[in-house]
């Protein structure tokens, strides 16, 4: 099946994940996330990117990025890509590639999914079983959003802002939605739709999305109704 074109409009949230060649080892020492993280704040600013969410696993990244212009996630990613290679080759002399082909996106329908992906990212490392609890892995954006350590490299997005009318509010807010269930059927959909380039969002998010695009937003409905009342109560209740 031929790939689908990635969905790049502007002033949408993107969640993007990006893996290592063979899901090797992308950062080998702590020098390395920050040089990293360096340069994706130097991209963002250069491409108006506004990032929202990051972790920095091992072998992978994911990132909640929304763009000012439809080129801008693009570049941002091919930018730091080709530094941080070549970055890597010449710290550890080493040659060849380190990513996995192309990056992989999805749309993110604000309304109903951005706190959603933010958790979602920022559990990672939870998921993964090398921490407890998010605040305790340094390569995520929790560190800011859940406990207000100031990282440069961060823009609250709206979503972010309503949880209270002051920072500590806010961060209060954020945190209790750690305390909360995420279903493995809402995992499912995230990673459905980041890997095989669908929308994350409600059924009026994807219609919008489609009479933009002029593309499908979402697959087929195949053995049943995914988005039946018992499954949006399911989400509704996180």
């Amino acid at each position: 099946m031929a790939r689908l074109p990635r969905l790049n409009l502007p002033d949408i949230p993107q969640h993007v994940v990006q893996r290592g060649n063979n899901r090797q080892v992308c950062f080998f020492a702590e020098q390395d996330y920050c040089v990293y993280l360096d340069k994706l704040k130097e991209y963002a600013k250069r491409y108006k990117v506004d990032v929202h969410a990051f972790v920095l696993m091992t072998n992978h990244v994911h990132l909640l990025l929304t763009p000012s212009t439809e080129k801008g996630v693009s570049q941002v990613m091919q930018a730091l890509g080709r530094y941080y290679v070549r970055y890597v080759n010449a710290t550890y002399s080493r040659t060849g590639t380190l990513w996995e082909g192309r990056y992989k996106s999805t749309l993110v329908d604000s309304e109903h999914y951005f706190l959603l992906v933010s958790r979602y990212i920022e559990l990672n490392p939870v998921r993964a079983n090398m921490v407890e609890h998010a605040v305790e892995y340094p390569w995520s954006s929790y560190q800011h959003n859940g406990i207000g350590k100031p990282i440069e490299l961060i823009t609250c997005h709206p979503s972010y802002l309503a949880l209270g009318a002051s920072p500590n509010e806010r961060q209060v807010a954020y945190r209790a939605l750690f305390k909360q269930h995420m279903p493995e059927l809402t995992l499912k959909e995230i990673r459905d739709a980041t890997n095989k380039a669908w929308v994350l969002g409600e059924n009026r998010f994807k219609a919008q999305i489609e009479q933009q695009t002029g593309r499908r937003a979402s697959p087929m409905a195949r053995g049943g109704d995914r988005k039946s009342e018992a499954y949006k109560k399911q989400v509704s209740n996180q």
